[in-house]
């Protein structure tokens, strides 16, 4: 299995990037996929998660209203469009898939697979 996450970049606060994760080497349509971040001196969090047909979305307090998670399952791919970002949304960004689950998970341990991490730096 395999998780490549790319997209991340340096932007300026209140400017946009998007985030995309392409998988392989898993029934894409049959797992859950959720975002994560880990800025220096800190642990993993929770961004946002989707279920496996795109139905139901997660987001973590500090993010709602200006992230949005979605897939194409076509392509095999999970996305994060990230607006009016902030100097605090700054860190290596995280990718993970886990097996469908009633509702989506929000907690790392219950992911299987991550990808490598895209790093996101937001300037003030």
């Amino acid at each position: 299995v395999q998780l490549q996450a790319s997209g991340g970049g340096l932007v300026q606060a209140g400017g946009s990037l998007r985030l995309s994760c392409a998988a392989s080497g898993l029934a894409f349509s049959s797992y859950d996929m959720g975002w994560f971040r880990q800025a220096p001196g800190k642990e993993r969090e929770f961004v946002a998660a989707i279920s496996w047909s795109g139905g139901v979305t997660y987001y973590a307090d500090s993010v709602k209203g200006r992230f949005a998670i979605s897939r194409d399952n076509a392509k095999n791919t999970v996305y994060l469009q990230m607006n009016g970002l902030k100097p605090e949304d700054t860190a290596l960004y995280y990718c993970a898939a886990t097996y469908r689950r009633r509702t989506p998970v929000v907690g790392t341990s219950a992911y299987n697979y991550w990808g490598q991490g895209t790093l996101v730096t937001v300037s003030s």
